[in-house]
C-alpha cells in the first residue's frame, strides 16, 4: 500500500507527526488490519504518545501479526506498558513475548527493566545476566542498543 510506505518513510525521515496523522487516516480505512494498528501505535510511541499507542499494540496483537512484527509489537506494548507505570500489564506481556519467542532477547532485557520496577531485583539483575551470557553479539540487542542505553538510568521515570 502506498500511503503506508509513505508513513514509514516520513517516520525515517524524522516527520513523525506527520506519519502519525497519515496512519491514522489509514487506520480509518483499515480499522482491522493488525499491521495497520501496529503501525499506527508506533506512530504515537514515537512520538511520546504512549497512552494513545496501548489500544493499536493490543489490537495489533489480537488480530495476528507475521512473527518478526508480532514479537516487535510484544516489545513495544510491553515497554509501553513500563514507561507509564503499568508495571503488572507489562510484566504479563512480556511472560507471554518471552513465551512466544525465546530467542528475540531484546524482550527479556526490557522484561528485565519491567522486574526492577517491580522491586524484584533479583530477578532482573538475573535476567540480565541470562541475556548477557547468552547474546553477546545478539543482532536483535543490537539493534535496540540506544534503546537499551536510553532506559538504564531512567527505569523510575514514568512519562
Amino acid at each position: 500500500m502506498e500511503r503506508l510506505e509513505k508513513a514509514r518513510k516520513l517516520r525515517a525521515d524524522n516527520l513523525l507527526k506527520e506519519s502519525n496523522q497519515l496512519m491514522m487516516n489509514i487506520h480509518s480505512d483499515y480499522v482491522e488490519d493488525a499491521y495497520v494498528n501496529y503501525q499506527t501505535a508506533w506512530s504515537f510511541d514515537v512520538l511520546g504518545l504512549e497512552k494513545e499507542a496501548v489500544p493499536y499494540y493490543e489490537k495489533a496483537i489480537s488480530l495476528g501479526l507475521d512473527n518478526h512484527d508480532e514479537r516487535a509489537a510484544y516489545l513495544g506494548l510491553g515497554s509501553t506498558y513500563r514507561t507509564i507505570g503499568e508495571y503488572s500489564k507489562s510484566e504479563e506481556v512480556f511472560q507471554t513475548g518471552i513465551s512466544k519467542y525465546p530467542d528475540y532477547k531484546v524482550l527479556q532485557v526490557f522484561y528485565a527493566m519491567t522486574l526492577f520496577n517491580l522491586k524484584k531485583h533479583d530477578d532482573s539483575i538475573e535476567q540480565l545476566l541470562d541475556v548477557v551470557i547468552s547474546s553477546a553479539a545478539d543482532e536483535s540487542i543490537l539493534e535496540y542498543q540506544s534503546a537499551i542505553e536510553f532506559y538504564k538510568d531512567k527505569l523510575h521515570q514514568v512519562w
